[in-house]
């Protein structure tokens, strides 16, 4: 029996070939491989030895021959299959183990060459993996070094079964497709376009205790280099769960679109509290205000590193998350001492990537859009009131133009001072979204401004709105009706843009 060993990750490999060494298969293996097995003191064949053939071409070469590709793919259970394998003077391979080269982690390398790409696309190792997983009731084949021990115990017991087989074909096939989808993807490049074929490559980066429910099973995977929230280090607190994750995303995703500090409360994915101040804690009190009731048990994200103030102003709430791009050591001397509270620290692998599609499952397929990051300049909005909207109003249009956006739809936010005092989300009829939004701000929606993530379709939700005291309104018009909302809006004395831009986030 014979076993083929090619892999550029070498854990565990001489520990698995003397394991398989001792159960009396005849190891073979190539380049760097073969000399870390020759090295540790093993008998183990040159694949150019066997096939009578060197390695050509810089080494772009090796396994590609009749003699490694007859032994892998004969089949055991056909006499003629091994008939002309002992006429050819062939022998049968009954184990490949092999992994790829660092196409993730070399592409990940800033100002990487496409030579240097290009020459980190392994062929021989994806073929040599894909011929031994068609043929798995007669090969064994492992990609990963964590199955070493294992499968050297089942052959050193006697055998593995089909099942065990099977499943390792299975991984083996995944291991390639997911290394194609890398290469794929990197030749697809910037291109913006939707091609005819989509595959996702995502690796696991850690199972979760279960998902929205407990009675779901879960997982979190991230991509070839994971940035974002699964780029996050924890530097506290119990472990994450799905809605966690979620959450924290959507935290994360807020205050990343303000260039000003900023601090967010999210629950449930929506933004319950938002605010820029150049303080970090006032902007933490402020975003805190707009609905201490919700903050509760909720996720806090910041756009830049904690501080020790600002973590004492924390102190008193009860958080599941507080993420930001660092923490000052005082601030985590203060937060470490909540037990079970999650602190996330994103570093520099926290920018939120503009480029990379949105996925979203239903049933039979999946959606997948470019994501809803597009730079506007108010200055280009379209005043279509008589009253212009004052310095004041425009700056607190933007913020809320900007918290618009991550609030469900039908989404409703009212401002003031770069503060969200109140917003309505998720809601079927958009009136009734400006009413919670009201009622969330109270008293202080007087003299604020209001943003809705999609037109007015009647005049009767701006009406609403200054019957609570908002004095302008942002919102992208372009409904049927928009000649009576603006005559609504200039009745009541208001100032109203429209940005021509939708934010609807289902």
């Amino acid at each position: 029996m014979k076993a083929l060993l090619s892999v550029y990750d070498k854990t565990g490999v001489v520990a698995f070939a003397r394991s398989l060494q001792k159960t009396g298969m005849d190891l073979v293996s190539t380049g760097g491989t073969h000399k870390a097995l020759s090295d540790a003191g093993l008998p183990v064949q040159q694949v150019s030895e066997l096939t009578g053939s060197p390695e050509i071409l810089d080494g772009r070469v090796k396994t590609l021959h009749p003699i490694i590709y007859g032994g892998i793919l004969a089949r055991r259970d056909n006499p003629e299959h091994l008939s002309e394998l002992k006429a050819l003077q062939m022998d049968t391979i009954d184990l490949v183990a092999g992994n790829l080269y660092p196409f993730a982690s070399t592409i990940a390398r800033t100002g990487v060459t496409l030579d240097e790409a290009l020459e980190n696309i392994d062929i021989g190792g994806p073929t040599m993996i894909r011929a031994a997983a068609k043929n798995f009731p007669f090969v064994i084949v492992v990609v990963d070094p964590n199955d070493y021990l294992w499968v050297a115990e089942r052959i050193t017991a006697g055998d593995l079964t089909i099942e065990e087989r099977q499943g390792l074909a299975q991984k083996a096939f995944q291991h390639v497709a997911f290394y194609d989808t890398l290469i794929a993807g990197y030749m697809r490049g910037q291109d913006d376009g939707f091609g005819q074929e989509l595959t996702l490559g995502y690796g696991k980066l850690y199972d979760l205790r279960y998902g929205e429910n407990p009675h779901q099973q879960a997982a979190f995977y991230g991509d070839s280099s994971p940035s974002g929230i699964a780029g996050a280090k924890q530097l506290h607190g119990k472990e994450l769960s799905f809605n966690n994750i979620l959450d924290a995303d959507a935290a994360w995703r807020a205050v990343s679109d303000f260039k000003e500090p900023a601090a967010a409360v999210i629950k449930h994915t929506n933004t319950c509290g938002l605010a820029c101040h150049d303080d970090q804690e006032e902007a933490y009190k402020r975003a805190f205000s707009g609905d201490p009731v919700s903050a509760y048990g909720g996720i806090v994200a910041f756009n830049r590193p904690v501080t020790g103030e600002t973590a004492e102003a924390m102190r008193q709430v009860f958080y599941e998350i507080v993420l930001a791009p660092e923490f000052e050591p005082a601030a985590l001397d203060i937060l470490t001492k909540k037990r079970d509270l999650r602190i996330l620290a994103l570093g520099e692998s926290g920018a939120v990537n503009g480029k990379s599609g949105e996925v979203r499952q239903v049933s039979g397929g999946v959606l997948i859009q470019s994501p809803d990051v597009l730079e506007e300049d108010p200055q280009s909005w379209q005043v279509v009131t008589d009253r212009k909207p004052t310095q004041e109003e425009l700056l607190d249009m933007a913020f809320a133009w900007k918290a618009v956006k991550h609030v469900k739809s039908n989404a409703i936010v009212i401002a003031k001072d770069q503060t969200l005092l109140g917003m309505g989300a998720g809601q079927p009829n958009r009136i009734i979204s400006v009413q919670l939004s009201l009622k969330a701000a109270g008293e202080a929606s007087k003299g604020a401004v209001l943003a809705s993530d999609a037109f007015f379709p009647f005049a009767d939700g701006l009406e609403t709105g200054a019957e609570g005291g908002v004095t302008a309104v942002v919102h992208p018009g372009g409904s049927i009706r928009d000649g009576e909302v603006i005559e609504a809006a200039n009745r009541l004395g208001l100032a109203m843009v429209f940005t021509g831009v939708r934010h609807f986030r289902h």
